[in-house]
């Protein structure tokens, strides 16, 4: 009952997201897997009515979010063993921190249950760029170089002190490939207008469902990994059949895809003979996250009022950016996909107030001391400071 509570949670996150990312229409994508880990880790670092608000969108019918790592740890390891190409895939979980930042030992332990999970020092502070190049060459790394910039020059500034970084890579070879020779060029209805795109085509036994204005076909991959197409039925179609835009019958069908509906077809699921015509995919996103998170109930982590107090004892912390890349390629051999999503975290003020003007532009005095003890290491009178 939990395993399935748990997978009803995480569609139910990968709709609530999905829904804001597609609200302007158009082609969208993002890894709900990456997305629910890296929100995962800050809801590790948070405390209070912050960590409340990631609680309810990531694990909105348990106390915590204990189920939501298990079944994401649980997908990082695919079945290998079988015939034919074995899949890849690299899961890293990353805190990275300014070596002057003083990190909670809690922390520490509750990073280790996630899958790839490790601690890393960056030059925030003093190399702002170095930091940004090191994280966005880790991500690379993992990726398979398909993700090389998730963090922007001018993401990283001198108040940045941390970032919890997730990054995934997927690789899965299908069951039953796709002939090349048999992909032709066909017609696809884009909002836009007709395009003739490469046409892959296959006659197999796949996993088929109709259900609630949807129906779904199901592409088995190599490791226990499957694709899902999810396509609104005739009926939903109609209306783009008769002059509308094609776009207009997956709204009006999305607008009712909630969880229950969602895991219902899937349960439905049975094999049977299907006549499959699917085009060859390449889409990809690089989005910030912070107003669709922000859509969804998460608010206060952006804000002076965010407690990361799990992370470090420092008050001062916030996440300043949820930045999030995402790749995914079909053709008539498999699938590949990379994601990556970054939460930047910087020091802010405690105090709204102005700041006290401090220009050391005169002669004055300088003592160097030891903080517990108040011993005084040097005290200099400084009239010339050259």
């Amino acid at each position: 009952m939990a395993e399935i509570t748990a997978q009803r949670e995480h569609l139910r996150l990968c709709l609530a997201l999905h829904r804001v990312l597609a609200a302007e229409g158009g082609t969208t994508c993002f890894s709900p897997y990456s997305v629910a880990s890296a929100l995962g880790l800050v809801y590790q670092a948070a405390r209070g009515s912050t960590a409340d608000e990631l609680r309810a969108l990531l694990s909105e019918d348990e106390p915590d979010i204990a189920k939501q790592l298990e079944l994401l740890a649980d997908a990082a390891v695919l079945d290998t063993g079988r015939d034919g190409e074995e899949p890849v895939i690299a899961v890293s979980n990353t805190l990275w921190a300014w070596d002057q930042l003083r990190l909670n030992d809690d922390f520490g332990a509750d990073l280790a249950a996630w899958p790839g999970a490790k601690l890393a020092h960056a030059p925030f502070v003093t190399d702002p760029e170095g930091a940004r190049e090191a994280i966005n060459a880790d991500v690379a790394r993992t990726t398979r170089d398909l993700i090389t910039e998730l963090v922007p020059s001018g993401a990283v500034t001198v108040d940045t002190v941390a970032s919890l970084v997730n990054a995934l890579y997927l690789k899965a070879a299908w069951r039953n490939p796709f002939a090349v020779a048999q992909t032709t060029d066909g017609v696809f209805h884009t909002p836009g207008g007709d395009r003739t795109v490469p046409m892959m085509r296959q006659v197999e036994q796949l996993g088929y469902a109709e259900a609630d204005g949807w129906r779904a076909a199901v592409l088995p991959a190599a490791g226990g990994v499957q694709a899902v197409v999810l396509l609104p039925d005739a009926a939903a179609s109609s209306a783009a059949a008769s002059g509308a835009a094609p776009a207009s019958a997956l709204a009006t069908a999305e607008s009712s895809l909630d969880a229950d509906t969602l895991s219902g077809l899937l349960d439905g699921v049975r094999t049977r003979r299907v006549s499959l015509r699917l085009p060859r995919v390449d889409v990809g996103m690089n989005v910030s996250l912070n107003s669709a998170l922000g859509e969804l109930g998460v608010a206060e982590l952006f804000t002076p009022d965010a407690d990361l107090t799990g992370l470090s004892d420092d008050p001062r912390l916030l996440v300043s950016d949820a930045l999030h890349e995402s790749v995914l390629k079909l053709d008539e051999d498999g699938l590949e996909g990379a994601a990556a999503t970054a939460m930047m975290i910087r020091l802010t003020s405690v105090s709204v107030e102005e700041p006290v003007s401090f220009v050391v532009d005169r002669p004055f005095l300088l003592l160097v001391r030891h903080t517990t003890t108040g011993a005084v290491y040097f005290l200099a009178r400084v009239t010339d400071p050259t």
